[in-house]
């Protein structure tokens, strides 16, 4: 059996209890003797510092002598300076930063410092980085300082934003420097973060995007007036983007177009503008689109456009609409044809990403009946309606050989409800038409309206006269042409037959056998033959015919506006008379039915032998004579007096080799 444990023997009293307090003591006032020495050395620090700070401030102070406010600029860290400013000169700079650097306590001294020289040209731009900061660079006005130009700008500061100066002092600064820098400042306000306005010299360029569409506006009227002196340079401002992009055209009653909505850039609106100028066909736009952003992903801006046009143009009044990627259309259509056509494009044609909304369109009876033929610079356009496709084959039959310098542009459409002797209307007013240098022919129910400038004051009077008289009976008309009636230069004798012989020389004029129309290639030579008249007011121009050549048979020369018109306006026999017929009227039938009794004579001479040589003479004289008399008629109908163009008698026609022969005579 073991012997019972005995407990171990314990320290002696108190012992270990006195070296755990020593220990923890230590302990516990370590930190507070580390806290103290920190405190002595920061509280140190700081009025080393505040020492450092007195006294920089009071050497950059010392440079505002003669300045517009002290150069010096030093901010103190701990025992470090830094020092930034542009002094007036090298040697001032140089002094300034010497006696900070002998500031007894400084560390280090980073020097910023720079000497204020002419720079040219002189720029300075403003940015706006983030909403709450704008930051300036490059050169600011040395006469003017960093605080007083800070003070200018703090009203025009887009709210809640602070400035940030990192521009450098610098001579060359344009005149009323201060003000055009607060204005471009303040476009800030309408701008979104990331814009920049720069001033060089004194053009001024803005880049950035509209905060909004009203800012947009804004801009665009501020823009519009820059500070006095100063003119604008590049301006890229972006339309804001809106989360309705619309897009629509509004047909009027009248044929004019109102165009609403919004339009991605001013390239946009120019191609839009023109496409709208070519639907209108004359009519007026009025252009109400916003610039604005937005436009459905995966949707091609001009391809839209364009079909809405093309919607567009088969409406008589009603408007066509792009919400976004939808397309619908309402309204009252040319005609019947033309809502099937707007449901096929709505159906078929429609641009990819675009949907088809509503489609509303109504076919009323065509009043009033409208034709319009409009002469621009190269190019002759027709639309309207016509009655059936023999007119329309008609009146391009009338058309082509008039205007063979221009492209003919058909855009007619066919519907009944032609008033009656249109076809008549037509054939009287074509060749007027053709005789302007520009011009439009309105058909407007019976009403005819002729407009545009005539190279020739007398042209132009002759017109207002004998248009009217022209038409068919039910119908009025409406004459205004301006006249090009520049001055002419006075020529002498001589100079007017060298010029004469200069003008038709290599151009010799030559009719189809057997007949007297003018043909296309005539007008150039006449038009300047007639210049020439007006050049030579005391001369007279004589035009000789001339003859078929031996053996040639006559050409067909057929009409078909002309020859329908006919039909339209011939009388049918009555079989009764009225009233005994006047000594006046029965003139003039006379009159008018010698052509048809010229036509029989001459269907009755095939029968008849063979013509003596004395008659074929005589038939070619008359002939001669009657191409002499066409182009005189010509020559009058472009200005020329009518006692100063004329087709003598008892001259001897010329040769088909020769052509038609013109002379002066004073």
């Amino acid at each position: 059996m073991s012997a019972p444990s005995l407990p171990p023997s314990s320290p002696p009293h108190g012992a270990p209890s006195r070296s755990r307090l020593v220990r923890a003591g230590w302990l516990a006032g370590l930190p507070i003797l580390l806290l103290i020495a920190v405190a002595a050395f920061s509280l140190g620090l700081s009025r080393v510092s505040a020492r450092l700070e007195r006294q920089a401030s009071a050497i950059a102070a010392g440079t505002g002598e003669g300045q517009p406010e002290p150069w010096l600029r030093v901010s103190v860290t701990g025992r470090d300076l830094t020092a930034s400013g542009e002094a007036p000169e090298a040697s001032q700079r140089e002094a300034a930063v010497g006696r900070l650097a002998a500031i007894e306590g400084v560390r280090r001294l980073t020097d910023r410092t720079g000497v204020i020289e002419e720079v040219s040209p002189f720029v300075w731009s403003v940015e706006r980085p983030a909403a709450d900061r704008v930051e300036t660079n490059g050169s600011r006005p040395a006469e003017v300082g960093a605080f007083e130009l800070a003070q200018r700008l703090k009203p025009a500061l887009p709210r809640d934003t602070t400035l940030s100066d990192h521009a450098r002092a610098a001579r060359g600064a344009p005149r009323d420097f201060p003000d055009a820098a607060a204005f471009a400042v303040e476009r800030l306000q309408d701008l979104t973060t990331g814009a920049v306005a720069t001033l060089n010299d004194t053009v001024l360029s803005i880049r950035g995007e509209a905060a909004s569409l009203a800012a947009y506006d804004a801009l665009r009227t501020a823009l519009a007036t820059p500070p006095q002196g100063y003119t604008l340079g590049t301006v890229e401002i972006t339309p804001p983007v809106v989360a309705d992009f619309r897009f629509g055209v509004t047909r009027r009653p009248d044929g004019s177009l109102e165009l609403n909505g919004h339009v991605a850039s001013e390239g946009a609106r120019e191609e839009i503008r023109a496409a709208a100028a070519q639907a209108a066909e004359g009519a007026a736009i009025d252009d109400r689109l916003r610039d604005a952003r937005g436009l459905p992903q995966g949707v091609d801006g001009p391809a839209l456009a364009r079909f809405v046009f093309k919607l567009a143009a088969l409406l008589h009044e009603g408007r066509v609409s792009s919400d976004g990627a939808v397309v619908s259309v309402e309204g009252n259509a040319l005609d019947q044809a033309a809502v099937t056509e707007a449901e096929g494009l709505m159906r078929e044609a429609r641009p990819a990403g675009v949907s088809a909304g509503r489609v509303a369109l109504t076919a009323r009876p065509i009043v009033p009946y409208v034709l319009r033929i409009r002469r621009g610079a190269d190019s002759v356009t027709v639309s309207g309606h016509l009655p059936d496709q023999a007119g329309r084959e008609a009146l391009l039959a009338r058309l082509n050989p008039r205007f063979f310098r221009e492209s003919i542009q058909d855009r007619t459409r066919l519907a009944a409800g032609a008033p009656t002797g249109l076809t008549a209307a037509l054939a009287a007013a074509v060749d007027p038409l053709s005789t302007l240098a520009s011009g439009e022919l309105t058909i407007t129910g019976t009403h005819l309206r002729l407009t545009g400038t005539s190279l020739y004051p007398e042209s132009a009077a002759r017109l207002g006269r004998t248009l009217p008289q022209a038409l068919p009976a039910g119908w009025s008309a409406t004459v205004t042409i301006a006249s090009d009636d520049k001055p002419a230069v006075t020529a002498e004798s001589g100079a007017c037959g060298q010029r004469l012989a200069e003008r038709t020389a290599g151009h010799p004029l030559r009719f189809a056998p057997g007949s007297t129309a003018l043909a296309p290639e005539f007008y150039p030579v006449l038009d300047a033959v007639a210049a020439l008249a007006r050049a030579c007011p005391g001369e007279r121009i004589e035009v000789v015919g001339h003859l078929d050549p031996a053996g040639a048979k006559p050409e067909a020369q057929a009409d078909p506006v002309a020859d329908e018109a006919a039909k339209e306006t011939t009388p049918k026999p009555s079989k009764v008379s009225a009233k005994p017929e006047s000594k006046k009227d029965a003139k003039s039938k006379a009159a008018k039915a010698e052509p048809k009794e010229a036509a029989k004579e001459a269907s009755k001479s095939e029968s008849k032998p063979e013509k003596t040589e004395a008659e074929r003479a005589e038939a070619g004289a008359d002939l001669a004579r009657a191409r002499a008399l066409a182009v005189v008629d010509y020559l009058q109908k472009a200005g020329v007096p009518l006692e100063r163009a004329a087709a003598p008698t008892g001259i001897a026609p010329l040769s088909d080799r020769q052509g038609i022969g013109f002379s002066l005579r004073s």
